[in-house]
């Protein structure tokens, strides 16, 4: 599954949920320094982001506790497979032998990459 890409804004959210734990807003607000967001941007900006998946919620009363629905490792996956599939043709080999044309990974590092997967396959 492919999530959508976080802005700037969204992903320093969200490091300081998977950072931290469960949070309300007040007590991510806590984290910034100053000069903080204003509480109702930052209250829309995590209501945005549950919308879009990245954060549940708890309810205590009148108030909500957010919590992160995917750990930073697993945005980190599907942003890999986005680029992938929009950029590369859904297609992996492309993707890997563009970093080797673009001398971005050296034919040493991929060999020792090969291993790797191997190894780990036995």
């Amino acid at each position: 599954m492919t999530m959508k890409k976080l802005t700037n804004k969204e992903k320093e959210i969200m490091d300081l949920y998977w950072q931290h734990g469960p949070m309300f807003v007040r007590e991510l607000l806590e984290h910034y320094d100053e000069p903080r967001p204003h509480f109702n941007t930052l209250s829309t900006m995590v209501r945005i982001l549950e919308k879009n998946g990245f954060l549940g919620h708890k309810q205590f009363g009148n108030t909500y506790q957010y919590f992160p629905t995917m750990t930073e490792h697993e945005y980190g996956r599907s942003s890999i497979a986005g680029v992938i599939k929009n950029y590369f043709n859904d297609s992996y080999l492309s993707a890997v032998s563009s970093f080797v044309k673009e001398e971005k990974i050296s034919v040493d590092e991929l060999k020792e990459l090969i291993k790797e997967i191997e190894d780990s396959k036995s």
